[in-house]
């Protein structure tokens, strides 16, 4: 007898929940990647925020230990998010990405893995540095925690187009011992390490970590209404540049 099979059926080029679960192991298998996103970030929190004195200094509504743990949670979601795009390179290098177009894997759900994977490294980082301050003196508002972590990870979304970008736009041998000392430079350019005025502050209004660090400071450090509309206007834009950036390359990889 013959039965009909009444389960929807999965598009052959649709999302593939198989291809992001392995994605993401073959990611947290990556040595070099783990240190990156889940060693560093909270170990420059202790270096740099645990200072006794600055437990006891507020800033805000909060103290400056708590400062330092939203902008090195920013810095580690920045560092995952840029990694998690730019394997990219590393596939390209490798000829992954080519054995992918022979399958029925769309290139746009392949870029978008790559993004949800990156996200996901990015959410990994921040929570570790969120759990490092709340066991060693940071402080802040209930609201300002969750806020606080919400808008360091969602933020570092610009980052995971800005490494899909460089991906597809360095070779494969080297892209992240270039983009490592790039995000570092940017992070100061920012004054996501430290706060900035005078000259230097104006110049810092414009570089793509500035933004990031303004929001997600905001629910305790109190800016401005004028500097958090600067700071929304700054991520809104690079994250632009870098999304176009990112898609003109990856039209120009496929189209070979």
């Amino acid at each position: 007898m013959t039965t009909l099979d009444t389960r929807p059926a999965v598009r052959a080029n649709g999302f593939r929940p198989g291809f992001l679960a392995m994605e993401l192991r073959r990611t947290l298998r990556n040595r070099r990647t783990m240190i990156f996103t889940l060693v560093m970030p909270p170990l420059f929190f202790v270096i740099f925020g645990t200072n006794s004195g600055f437990r006891h200094q507020d800033y805000g509504s909060g103290n400056v230990t708590g400062y330092v743990m939203v902008s090195m949670a920013v810095y580690g979601a920045m560092l995952a998010t840029t990694s998690g795009g730019a394997m990219v390179a590393v596939e390209r290098g490798l000829g992954w990405s080519r054995q992918l177009r022979l399958t029925p894997l769309r290139p746009a759900v392949y870029v978008a893995t790559k993004i949800m994977v990156a996200m996901a490294l990015g959410f990994l980082s921040v929570a570790v540095v969120f759990v490092a301050g709340a066991f060693l003196g940071a402080q802040l508002s209930p609201t300002a925690w969750v806020g606080c972590f919400l808008i360091a990870w969602l933020g570092s979304l610009v980052f995971a187009a800005f490494g899909l970008f460089m991906g597809y736009l360095l070779p494969a041998e080297n892209v992240m011992q270039i983009l490592g000392p790039i995000l570092a430079l940017l992070a100061f350019a920012g004054g996501l390490f430290m706060p900035v005025s005078g000259w230097f502050g104006t110049i810092a209004k414009v570089i793509p970590t500035n933004g990031i660090a303004v929001l997600a400071r905001a629910p305790f450090a109190q800016p401005s209404t004028a500097g958090i509309l600067l700071a929304l206007a700054n991520v809104l834009i690079w994250a632009a540049i870098f999304a176009t950036g990112s898609a003109l390359m990856f039209r120009r990889d496929t189209a070979r």
